[in-house]
């Protein structure tokens, strides 16, 4: 409606007769400026509609995927999923990695990242948002159920990790696989707040990089287990070209 109105408006003037042409001229202008002000918003307005609807609509199979056989509370599970999904994506578009000054990882000296600059931005978020999500999947699901959307965000990242660490350390022990597990749960909630995967990717790193100091730290030798896995997995792939 609104841009109809202006097509007619414009359309108008274009026909209008008068002796002040030039301050129709000023108004075709002006109006003509308008008009593309107002179509780029209703564009960018459709693009938002568009992906709220694509957040509501991962956010109820996610939700679907528990089998909850309760209308009222998935309703409300996936309401929670869908506002949080939105809030990241909001946060992550409005602050760019521009707004994190180039400059070096103190950890490290290295020039910072565009990736770890953005990651900088993005966990500047409100703590509320995370916490709104929490405590809203606790009021209706389970610790188990709260985990498994988790794993949504996260793309199963905690089991594929685990299942590495198991390949290649020799007789992983139970303590081990629950530290280094409980790590990786710390992960996978702290990078549900992140919009990319490889902001995901990167959270997880830091944990992986801890459950190997933990290992280290326990009579191990990470970088030589390692080392011997891909070996092993170099001379398998060998045999089997040479069958």
């Amino acid at each position: 409606m609104v841009i109809e109105w202006f097509i007619k408006l414009i359309r108008g003037l274009t026909r209008f007769k008068s002796d002040k042409n030039m301050k129709i001229n000023q108004i075709k202008t002006v109006l003509l400026i308008a008009f593309t002000a107002m179509t780029s918003l209703l564009s960018a307005q459709e693009v938002t509609q568009k992906a709220d609807a694509e957040n509501q609509t991962k956010a109820k199979e996610w939700v679907s995927s528990l089998t909850l056989n309760n209308p009222e509370k998935e309703a409300r599970v996936t309401e929670v999923v869908a506002l949080h999904l939105t809030q990241i994506r909001d946060w992550h578009n409005s602050h760019p990695f521009t707004m994190v000054p180039a400059g070096i990882n103190p950890l490290d000296g290295k020039p910072l990242s565009e990736l770890f600059r953005q990651m900088i931005v993005d966990s500047s978020i409100p703590a509320s948002v995370h916490k709104n999500l929490m405590d809203g999947l606790r009021k209706d699901l389970s610790e188990e159920q709260v985990a498994m959307i988790l794993d949504k965000y996260t793309i199963g990242k905690v089991d594929f990790t685990m299942k590495g660490y198991e390949a290649i350390v020799p007789n992983f022990t139970e303590t081990e696989a629950k530290v280094i597990r409980s790590l990786l749960e710390k992960a996978r909630e702290q990078a549900v707040d992140y919009k990319s995967m490889k902001e995901i990717s990167a959270i997880f790193e830091i944990y992986k990089t801890e459950a190997e100091k933990y290992l280290n730290n326990n009579g191990r030798n990470w970088r030589q287990m390692y080392s011997d896995y891909t070996k092993k997995i170099k001379a398998e792939k060998a045999k089997q070209k040479s069958n």
